[in-house]
């Protein structure tokens, strides 16, 4: 049941995008308006304004029949927003070594320093935690800060919230992929300024995880 403060709508919308981020539902799995509208003793105008937000951030997908659904671990649009982050983000990387000063270095680091010793999971869950996935972005954000560009940076935002949930399940997936020493290689490819060491890394690091949902899919089949 939703609680907390809020209008009824933020309230589900809060209720349901922690469950989808921390696997509650299934991928592909139905969300019926109605019953949730049921469920949770809201109008079905409030359950689907609800979904409608979550579909904006890429965490719910939009039937053909006007229905709501968990995205598919294979959905296409994984494959696309890689694609944009894949060739966005390398360039504002190279941006970011060529501007940032000592500022943007001492930034870098402090975000390696607290997501490298922040747990990845929760005791006896598969998924990341809220905590590290707060972590993880931040580091990611302030590698791509230097820049300097507000427009570049805001398409970031964008692109990294349209991507948490298969980060979520890229984690889940292949749990054996070593992000830390991925991310510590950033770090210092990205202090030491070379640039084309840390623009290929980063290239790399964003494939990897809708490579590793196309991984799970072939598992599958």
């Amino acid at each position: 049941m939703t609680t907390g403060r809020g209008s009824p709508s933020e309230r589900l919308y809060t209720t349901l995008r922690a469950a989808i981020l921390h696997g509650v539902f299934a991928p592909e799995q139905a969300l019926k308006p109605q019953e949730l509208a049921n469920t949770e003793n809201v109008s079905l105008a409030v359950a689907r304004e609800a979904l409608l937000r979550l579909v904006g951030e890429g965490l719910a997908a939009r039937l053909p029949n006007r229905g709501f659904a968990v995205p598919a671990v294979n959905a296409e649009r994984w494959q696309q927003i890689t694609e944009a982050r894949a060739v966005t983000e390398p360039v504002m990387l190279r941006l970011s070594i060529e501007r940032g000063g000592v500022d943007w270095e001492v930034r870098v680091r402090a975000t390696h320093h607290h997501l490298a010793r922040t747990p990845l999971q929760e005791p006896g869950d598969t998924f990341v935690s809220d905590e590290w996935s707060e972590a993880h972005r931040q580091f990611h954000r302030a590698l791509l800060e230097g820049c300097g560009n507000p427009v570049l940076l805001d398409g970031f935002d964008r692109m990294w919230t349209a991507s948490e949930l298969a980060r979520r399940w890229s984690g889940a997936i292949v749990p054996e992929r070593d992000g830390m020493k991925e991310h510590a290689a950033l770090e210092e490819a990205a202090l030491s300024r070379d640039a084309e060491r840390a623009a290929d890394l980063l290239a790399r690091h964003v494939r990897h995880t809708a490579q590793s949902l196309t991984v799970r899919t072939v598992r599958n089949d």
